[in-house]
């Protein structure tokens, strides 16, 4: 496995495939507020690259180039976060996408529990540890245990939504996941737009 550090933007030369796992790590949870700091990825082959953006300098072609292709699957854990910040501050669509929450939740429905962490130890028997969670990522120089913990949380997606699939599949909700999926852009634009919790479909 290797973890490789990009300043403000992906070489021109890296090959990620056709199906890419993408997480972003930012100051906080609210997109308007909060800046987007680290946007991992990885190819599902042990290896992640991360990008890392100073204040204001977002101009990065070549990871747009990837993320904004609709020849590329992007999978992340949390689309519905990740999906509205990489649009808000990188003005890119990324989509197809698909949400390992997503099908966990609508596929795992003996339990609530949902997270990576759980995923990764029910699923693969794995165990990856959140302690970085809450961490500084505006900081100039990351440390060791943030880079891993943002590796973590690309490096895994690949075979949790196999696993997933497989079951959304068996319990005849594939079709259902993926138009929940498909409406990701339209409720990350209500999120941006100010409606982050109201239900529009509510009475």
């Amino acid at each position: 496995m290797t973890i490789t550090l990009h300043k403000g933007d992906l070489p021109k030369n890296i090959d990620l495939g056709k199906t890419v796992a993408v997480d972003t790590e930012a100051m906080g949870l609210k997109n308007h507020r909060d800046r987007l700091c680290l946007v991992q990825l990885s190819a599902g082959d042990g290896n992640a690259h991360l990008v890392q953006f100073t204040p204001g300098q977002y101009d990065a072609p070549n990871l747009k180039k990837l993320l904004d292709s609709s020849k590329v699957l992007k999978i992340f854990h949390f689309a519905r976060f990740d999906y509205a910040i990489l649009n808000h501050y990188l003005g890119i669509d990324c989509t197809p996408l698909y949400c390992t929450r997503i099908a966990s939740m609508l596929s795992r429905t003996f339990t609530d529990r949902h997270g990576l962490r759980e995923l990764c130890r029910e699923l693969l028997n794995i165990e990856i540890s959140k302690q970085q969670q809450s961490s500084d990522w505006g900081a100039e120089e990351l440390s060791a245990d943030q880079l891993q913990y943002a590796a973590n949380d690309v490096l895994y997606l690949h075979a949790i939504k196999d696993k997933l699939e497989h079951i959304l599949k068996r319990e005849g909700r594939d079709k259902l996941a993926q138009d929940v999926m498909d409406f990701i852009p339209t409720r990350t634009a209500l999120d941006l737009a100010g409606w982050p919790e109201v239900d529009i479909f509510a009475h």
